[in-house]
């Protein structure tokens, strides 16, 4: 290949960083600027039509498996790409940002696979986003060993064969990097600059080291969108001069849409897919966003009671792993968002009866794998998937033609008992505060309340609030869901964190301004399709 024409794009508003230099070089955003010359006009297409597209539900109030794929989903001739050898074997999997702790303590886990998130556990600051590429590139070389400053204690990677594969989350479509632009001040998706630079500078050294660029894909709405991205790896391998069917995705199935088009979605990426995973938290709050106004039979109760066990929950989940086996891609489950406390073993002790039981769950229902939050429960979801798989890599020959999974199935919200409570009003104010709080200071994941929150989970108490409101819904003790409702438990969480944190701590951090970005996308009449959209404005570096 030439050498790269200079970069057409800008750094703008951003303080310089330690070793950016060796991130952000020329050859580099000259790949990314080529990535958003070639593919943000589709980029911006697809976002269109997901507008129509839910315009279109608030019409019918309902879904329906597409009819002009219907010869995809009925040609039992095609597979996905067989795996790559490090993706074989997925049995457990941790998630986590990218910062330099956790990317040592993630590699380290035991996890089969680390899940390297730019997107939902991480805040969108220039740092994170540019230092979180360095953790990465120095994971790769072995030069991330440190101490911690605070603590003193020494952080250094195990030896190559047992550390986790490294599976890369950039952000969703909808979010662009307001520091990068090119020469008309746009601002380049952030898609394009987490996978960019990811890609770029890890590609080669990653074959070298016996893996490959292996990606999450979140937020995926349509098989049109994964078409999108199979055309940027297309174009990734080319420039870089590497085999076609090296780069190796796996779509998280968390919003609605998508997962009418699951076997669809796998077929624009068959050359480059490894699997499927079920988003459950992004999946309720997907629901929730495109059902929010389709009348009571779509209101969701409380999000702790939305088990996975409620019936439209395993038509999804149970639909993902035929569909998955059918193709010969992998199957992995949902989050164990659960966080060990040192301090309350009685509250650790039903948590983890409550995480072993969903990971028994998910490998029993054919599933190759689950996801962790913490290293702690590592051991669990490898117990529980070691009982089923024993010295097998996956079970993708469980086929699971059993199941039969009908349109009107994977939106029967109404076949729940739960109620929304006003307790999980206030719960739902709670995490919203703290984590938007947490964001607009870098964090993007927070553990609240022994849960490992992420931006999913905020979207889901957001959305949760903004559909009781319209709704009207009546509470069991006898209260409306109502904004003045609404803003006096907000007022009250407010004062309650003031008298828990001290007036000199709650007026260092950003407790007003989450305070009022909650209710500002809870009670807006004009429903904002992503919080992290008007946050990134407010969110300073």
């Amino acid at each position: 290949m030439s050498a790269p024409a200079p970069s057409p794009l800008t750094i703008v508003d951003a303080e310089p960083l330690p070793r950016q230099e060796e991130v952000l070089t020329e050859a580099a955003l000259a790949f990314v600027a080529e990535l958003h010359r070639r593919f943000t006009p589709r980029r911006d297409e697809l976002l269109a039509r997901r507008a129509g597209r839910r315009a279109e539900i608030a019409r019918t109030s309902t879904l329906d498996f597409l009819p002009e794929t219907a010869a995809i989903r009925a040609d039992d001739s095609w597979k996905v790409a067989p795996a790559p050898e490090a993706l074989n074997d997925r049995r457990v999997e941790i998630t986590g940002p990218t910062d330099r702790k956790m990317t040592v303590n993630a590699l380290n886990s035991g996890a089969k696979v680390w899940l390297a998130d730019f997107e939902d556990a991480s805040s969108p600051t220039w740092e994170n986003v540019v230092l979180g590429q360095l953790n990465l590139i120095d994971a790769y070389t072995r030069n991330i060993d440190f101490t911690d400053a605070a603590s003193g204690k020494t952080y250094a990677l195990h030896p190559a064969e047992a550390l986790a594969t490294v599976v890369t989350r950039p952000r969703g479509w909808h979010l662009n990097e307001r520091h990068l632009v090119d020469a008309n001040g746009t601002q380049v998706p952030g898609a394009f600059v987490d996978f960019g630079l990811y890609f770029f500078h890890n590609a080669r050294r990653l074959l070298d080291l016996g893996k490959g660029p292996y990606f999450y894909l979140p937020k995926t709405e349509s098989h049109l969108e994964a078409r999108l991205w199979n055309d940027v790896f297309v174009l990734a391998q080319d420039y870089l001069g590497i085999p076609q069917g090296t780069i190796r995705a796996t779509v998280l199935i968390e919003t609605i849409t998508a997962a009418y088009e699951m076997e669809e979605i796998l077929y624009e990426l068959r050359d480059h897919a490894s699997g499927l995973n079920a988003g459950r938290w992004d999946y309720l709050f997907s629901l929730i966003k495109n059902f929010r106004d389709c009348g009571a039979k779509f209101v969701l109760p409380d999000r702790n009671s939305v088990t996975m066990t409620a019936p439209f929950m395993r038509a999804y989940t149970e639909l993902l792993v035929r569909t998955c086996h059918r193709r010969g891609a992998h199957a992995i489950g949902g989050m164990a968002a659960f966080i060990p406390s040192r301090r309350d073993p009685e509250v650790n002790e039903v948590a983890l009866e409550k995480v072993r039981a969903d990971k028994d769950r998910e490998a029993g229902d054919g599933f190759d794998g689950s996801w962790v939050a913490h290293p702690d429960l590592v051991p669990i979801c490898r117990e529980s998937f070691d009982k089923v798989l024993g010295d097998r890599p996956h079970q993708k020959d469980r086929l699971r033609e059993d199941v039969h999974v009908e349109a009107a199935d994977l939106i029967a919200v109404d076949s729940l008992d739960a109620r929304p409570t006003y307790a999980g009003l206030v719960n739902a104010v709670q995490v919203g505060i703290r984590y938007i709080e947490a964001w607009l200071r870098g964090l993007g994941a927070v553990a609240i309340f022994n849960l490992m929150e992420d931006a999913a989970t905020a979207e889901i108490s957001r959305s949760q609030i903004w559909q009781w409101v319209d709704a009207g819904v009546e509470f069991e003790n006898g209260e409306k869901a109502t904004p003045e409702l609404v803003r006096g438990v907000a007022a009250e969480e407010l004062a309650g964190i003031r008298r828990e944190t001290g007036d000199e701590a709650f007026a260092a951090g950003h407790w007003q301004q989450a305070h009022d970005l909650l209710l500002r996308v809870s009670l807006d009449k004009d429903y904002v399709d992503f919080l992290t959209v008007p946050a990134y404005e407010q969110l300073q570096g």
